[in-house]
């Protein structure tokens, strides 16, 4: 077995102990932010951490109401630009912490005395001795190359800082996530005999949009890196918008489906690739009826999810487990993906 896997099995326990531990870092944040709310929150992450942050775009838009921009870290590593961050919260992303250039984004603005977090699962690491604010990913040292309770610690801390900057987000439900976290593992089996289908599998499209937008670009990236596909994602919006021509008998479609405001275009689309003889699979939960009835191949989590808010890292486990069984069908070792290290530098 993978450590890949082990390491998806592991994310109820890493959950859990990733919010309880930072509650205390969430309150000492939320008290500063009092004196002095934000008008601003930019992103800068890389890989894995740069689909957490692409989440958390969402997530702090739409529960706290501020604008939040992913940085460019290029702007600082090959142009030197200065950007005005006084009333900015910046906030760095990073498994190893040494991340290179999403590192100069937080000592740019700590130059110019912006509040700085840093979500880091090393609390010796560069990112962490930068930070004015460190939230630390709970889940002891991730042995394969593929980061996948890195991801899911990541979006848990993400929430947090939602709930410090005013969300109203309740703890009582953040500490439902590591059981549906547990529920969606429930799916293990089925997922490893069903990705045999996939074995031969070169090219495919994922679609998410809104809070599981962010889970397309993971499972993706997840399936490039560990299983050498050509997975391109895309939101059902701009997938209409000319990447659908693609599309054509058998083609590979993904698509998380939770009920909710996304639902109606996901429902649309899944007619759309129906009619074009599409090879369609969706990954949604109890509480979207409508999808699983019409859709019987659907990878359907074992929980009843309360709201749209609280299923992206439920949801992103069987698209992991997807990716971890698949490479193992087609011969590949998913924690040793050629050409790549656990820790990446850029400029």
């Amino acid at each position: 077995m993978s450590k890949m896997m082990e390491e998806i099995r592991e994310q109820p326990e890493a959950l859990e102990r990733t919010l309880r531990l930072g509650l205390k870092p969430a309150a000492g944040l939320a008290r500063e932010i009092a004196k002095k709310r934000p008008k601003l929150i930019i992103l800068a992450a890389r890989g894995t951490s740069d689909n957490a942050a692409q989440l958390g775009r969402y997530l702090l838009e739409i529960t706290t109401g501020i604008p939040v921009s992913l940085a460019a870290p290029s702007l600082y590593t090959l142009y030197n630009a200065k950007l005005n961050l006084k009333e900015a919260i910046i906030v760095a992303i990073s498994q190893s912490g040494e991340s290179t250039d999403t590192n100069l984004v937080l000592e740019r603005a700590r130059e110019q005395g912006a509040l700085t977090v840093g979500i880091t699962n090393e609390p010796k690491s560069s990112l962490a001795k930068l930070a004015g604010h460190v939230f630390l990913v709970r889940t002891k040292r991730e042995r394969s190359v593929a980061a996948t309770k890195t991801y899911t610690g990541q979006v848990m801390l993400l929430y947090l800082l939602a709930q410090a900057l005013g969300a109203k987000i309740r703890i009582d439900d953040l500490k439902r996530v590591p059981d549906w976290t547990a529920n969606a593992l429930e799916l293990e089996p089925e997922i490893t005999a069903r990705a045999e289908r996939y074995r031969f599998m070169e090219r495919a499209i994922v679609v998410g949009r809104g809070l599981n937008y962010a889970n397309a670009f993971e499972f993706a990236l997840k399936m490039m890196e560990t299983c050498y596909v050509v997975a391109e994602r895309f939101s059902t919006a701009d997938f209409l918008h000319g990447p659908i021509a693609m599309v054509e008998r058998s083609f590979p479609m993904f698509l998380f489906t939770p009920s909710g405001v996304t639902w109606e275009g996901m429902r649309d689309m899944i007619g759309r690739l129906e009619a074009l003889k599409a090879e369609t699979l969706i990954f949604t939960d109890r509480s979207n009826k409508e999808a699983i009835a019409s859709n019987p191949r659907a990878i359907v989590i074992p929980a009843r999810l309360p709201a749209e808010l609280y299923t992206p890292i439920p949801y992103v486990i069987p698209a992991q487990i997807f990716a971890a069984s698949l490479a193992a069908w087609k011969g590949i070792d998913p924690d040793r993906p050629r050409t790549l290290s656990k820790v990446t530098r850029t400029l």
